[in-house]
């Protein structure tokens, strides 16, 4: 009888920068629930959570699953939805940004992986050439991903 693998996860810190003024933004958790930001300032959104990482794709590239990855597993993304999509009933505004998991670097990978404390952490533009909150897939060279320390 042979003992499977413990799973292993990453800490995952996604920081909304300069969104635009009294937007609510919130990280999707499955199909439809919401993850609320833990902390809201004016220039600095940030959401926490944890990926799964799953058996490597065919490719051998990093499979993240988990709640908060969405898409097939050869696309996989964590969707910011913004305005009446997170919640605010009496927004303008109804928008969802992906960030594709694909684009994290693979040392960025290994170095959160190779301590404890470690985390992947994505700071993405909050706010569109239109002044609306960042929508659609998010270009690469739009997000800048890093390993840093859990307390950063």
């Amino acid at each position: 009888m042979s003992k499977s693998k413990p799973t292993q996860s990453v800490r995952m810190r996604i920081l909304v920068v300069d969104p635009p003024s009294g937007v609510r933004f919130a990280v999707q958790r499955g199909r439809s629930d919401l993850l609320e930001p833990l902390a809201n300032q004016r220039e600095i959104i940030q959401f926490e959570f944890s990926l799964r990482l799953g058996s490597p794709l065919p490719d051998g590239s990093v499979n993240f699953v988990g709640e908060f990855a969405q898409g097939p597993s050869s696309d996989r993304f964590v969707y910011i939805n913004s305005g009446t999509l997170a919640g605010q009933a009496d927004s303008p505004w109804t928008r969802r940004a992906k960030l594709k998991l694909a684009a994290i670097p693979l040392q960025v990978i290994e170095s959160a992986l190779s301590t404890a404390e470690g985390v992947i952490e994505a700071r993405v533009l909050g706010t569109m050439d239109d002044g609306g909150p960042v929508c659609a897939s998010v270009k690469p060279h739009a997000v800048v991903w890093s390993a840093v320390p859990h307390l950063a």
